[in-house]
């Protein structure tokens, strides 16, 4: 079993799209890791030796940032934004889209479900005589 940066890889599936389940690294960086440690692209997580997985997970921990450091760096540069009181940081406070997109429509994701009764409360209700 390949256990990098604290992840468990997938042992059926190639390298190349093995490494991309840790936080933090990319299709583009796992290629570039494995071209720098000379691994075939094409060979699975379970045919690794264990020379191979060890490489890996010393060029990952020596050269990127994975993970929980990596969260934990996201999580301050937002706060930070927060703190000083930017446009981006209230945007993030008000769990709004922030970087410049439409919110009368769509925005759903960053909005959560709508809320209940919003449209109703516009229309007048019809009284029988």
């Amino acid at each position: 079993m390949a256990r990098i940066a604290g992840v468990n890889l997938p042992r059926e599936k190639r390298i190349e799209y093995g490494l991309t389940y840790v936080f933090g690294i990319g299709l583009k960086v796992s290629q570039d890791i494995l071209n720098k440690l000379r691994i075939s692209f094409d060979k699975r997580v379970k045919d690794l030796s264990n020379e191979e997985i060890a490489a890996i997970q010393k060029e990952v921990s020596g050269n990127y940032i994975t993970e929980g450091e990596l969260r934990k760096e996201i999580r301050e540069n937002v706060k930070r934004l927060q703190d000083i009181g930017s446009y981006r940081g209230l945007r993030h406070k008000k769990s709004l889209p922030v970087r410049g997109q439409r919110t009368k429509t769509n925005a759903r994701t960053r909005k959560g479900p709508r809320k209940a009764g919003s449209a109703v409360a516009l229309k007048r209700k019809v009284t029988k005589k």
